[in-house]
């Protein structure tokens, strides 16, 4: 089987007949679309967030709204619904298709419509695109049992003043060509450096190691603000298990006894191997406690009935 990483999923027949919701719309699988003239198509000029449906209710929405908003006031994109308006809209569109549990929601925004293929923002015509894909998807079990490799690649990430890696951006050629150099050296995903050379995150998900009972992640400085990572951190807070957002070399990742990533969709996945060398060395303890800390507080946040 092809590597394919914490995103890789159990195909479920019932996305056949999805119905997605398009700027007010809810349309069939095989009628959603938009213009080809739309920005996020033109040019990656567009936002988005990954959301989790939980016993019926979106895992830590308002963290996921807070980011979603912040990033378009940042990119100057008038998102054209309130967030109450934008939370009616994601769960009229999950209730239109009766789903309830183990759905994965892609929420996507973009600056809409131009006048002509061109970038600048004033040839944007009419509102925001606004998009809603709710998809029926589980992480393969044995991926998360198994756990990933990863391969550091020569791209970074970058820092503010070039794109800020805060906002969740359409624009993810980086990203993309990261886990290209990842894929063709054989691994999973890929681990990013920041401009210094320190560990920064992966291509889509966020890098934590365990070092003699402590846990590592990067300062930050260099990632998208991860709702999964945040939460990770406030678990090691709240449970009494040292945690530390620092500078940190490869060597101190090739030397750790555990490492894992975090995200949305797959929770914490081990990680067995980066650039060759195991990191998988001791019997999973730090990253046992958390997966099972980390479904408490998601039954607490959806809580069923």
């Amino acid at each position: 089987m092809a590597k394919q990483g914490t995103h890789d999923y159990i195909d479920d027949p019932r996305n056949a007949s999805i119905k997605i919701y398009v700027s007010g719309e809810l349309l069939p699988r095989e009628k959603a679309m938009v213009s080809v003239f739309d920005s996020g198509f033109i040019l990656g000029d567009g936002i988005w967030e990954g959301l989790r449906l939980h016993h019926g209710k979106i895992a830590f929405l308002e963290a996921h709204l807070d980011r979603m908003y912040e990033g378009a006031l940042s990119l100057d994109l008038d998102i054209g619904l309130t967030r109450q308006e934008m939370t009616d809209a994601i769960y009229e569109t999950v209730e239109a298709n009766g789903m309830e549990n183990h759905v994965h929601i892609r929420l996507m925004v973009t600056r809409g419509l131009k006048a002509t293929p061109y970038q600048d923002p004033r040839m944007t015509i009419g509102a925001a695109t606004v998009v809603i894909i709710p998809e029926y998807k589980n992480p393969i079990p044995a991926t998360v049992e198994r756990g990933i490799s990863l391969f550091t690649v020569h791209v970074r990430r970058t820092s503010p003043d070039m794109q800020d890696q805060k906002w969740n951006s359409h624009s993810k050629l980086n990203c993309i060509s990261a886990c290209i150099q990842a894929a063709k050296a054989g691994a999973d995903e890929a681990l990013m450096l920041d401009p210094q050379g320190f560990v920064a995150t992966c291509n889509s998900t966020h890098f934590f190691i365990v070092r003699k009972g402590e846990v590592w992640t990067s300062s930050g400085d260099y990632c998208l603000g991860g709702i999964t990572r945040s939460n990770i951190i406030k678990l090691c807070e709240d449970n009494g298990i040292p945690v530390f957002q620092k500078n940190f070399s490869l060597t101190d990742v090739y030397g750790a006894e555990e490492a894992f990533v975090t995200g949305t969709f797959a929770g914490i996945c081990p990680v067995t191997t980066v650039d060759g060398r195991q990191v998988d060395k001791a019997d999973r303890a730090v990253i046992k406690k958390l997966q099972s800390l980390y479904k408490e507080m998601i039954d607490r946040e959806c809580p069923k009935g």
